[in-house]
């Protein structure tokens, strides 16, 4: 199987006391959908920050797409990644004074020098498959969260990205609008999309996942597919995870 990001012994820290990340390695094949869980302060945020350049490591070697990344942050090099790898953040960090539409066309047109015209047939098709499309000529406060984080995702996909990384989409959902973002992500699984995942979601976990990281005080404790994580856990801690969540 193609490898699409390749970490090896990734060391970050905050203070000297603690490492946010210790000695992580992980492979993440194309196509694959890899979810991450563990408790708060576990590392996996930080983690998957470091797949496109929004943390820094202080040892280690990434490698993204074939494009190298290591303790130096070549600034040239980031740039390269991020126009291969889309972003989804807790937050839906849209711009509150363009309407949709606007959100998901600026950067196309500003960023990959792409035609309005072009940039804004894909916004269209995407906002369909978001199945928001009603919502185009509206203004980010003029829709619900979970509207708001399904243009957010339409946003990173109209870049037209090989990757793309989560970072708890929906945790700053009311509980009755986690659904509709997770099954925004689900169609993108459906297509074959890889994926790294950050979530408490256990039900979308055992549904999408491919393979679950568990991870806790920096470090992977458990790496297996999600049948067996959540049935069969091997690690004591990742059970005592799963009996809290559950």
């Amino acid at each position: 199987m193609e490898i699409a990001i390749k970490a090896k012994d990734i060391v970050k820290s905050y203070d000297k006391a603690n490492l946010a990340l210790d000695n992580v390695s992980l492979n993440v094949f194309t196509g694959e959908v890899l979810v991450i869980m563990g408790p708060s302060g576990s590392g996996k945020s930080t983690l998957i920050r470091t797949f496109n350049g929004l943390e820094s490591i202080d040892r280690g070697r990434l490698e993204i797409l074939g494009l190298h990344l290591d303790e130096n942050q070549d600034e040239k090099q980031i740039r390269k990644i991020r126009r291969r790898v889309g972003m989804v953040f807790q937050q839906f960090n849209l711009f509150p004074h363009l309407t949709i539409l606007e959100n998901i066309t600026i950067a196309p047109i500003k960023v990959q020098k792409r035609s309005s015209i072009e940039s804004e047939i894909t916004a269209k098709e995407l906002l369909k498959q978001m199945g928001i499309y009603e919502q185009i000529n509206k203004y980010p406060n003029q829709l619900s969260g979970g509207q708001q984080q399904r243009v957010a995702i339409a946003r990173a996909l109209a870049l037209k990205p090989e990757i793309m990384l989560f970072d708890e989409p929906t945790s700053a959902l009311d509980p009755e609008r986690v659904k509709e973002v997770l099954d925004a992500i689900r169609n993108l699984a459906n297509k074959g999309m890889t994926m790294v995942v950050v979530t408490h979601e256990i039900d979308f976990a055992k549904e999408v996942a491919d393979r679950v990281v568990f991870m806790d005080e920096g470090k992977i404790v458990e790496t297996s597919s999600p049948q067996n994580f959540f049935s069969n856990a091997t690690e004591e801690r990742s059970r005592r995870f799963l009996n809290q969540m559950m």
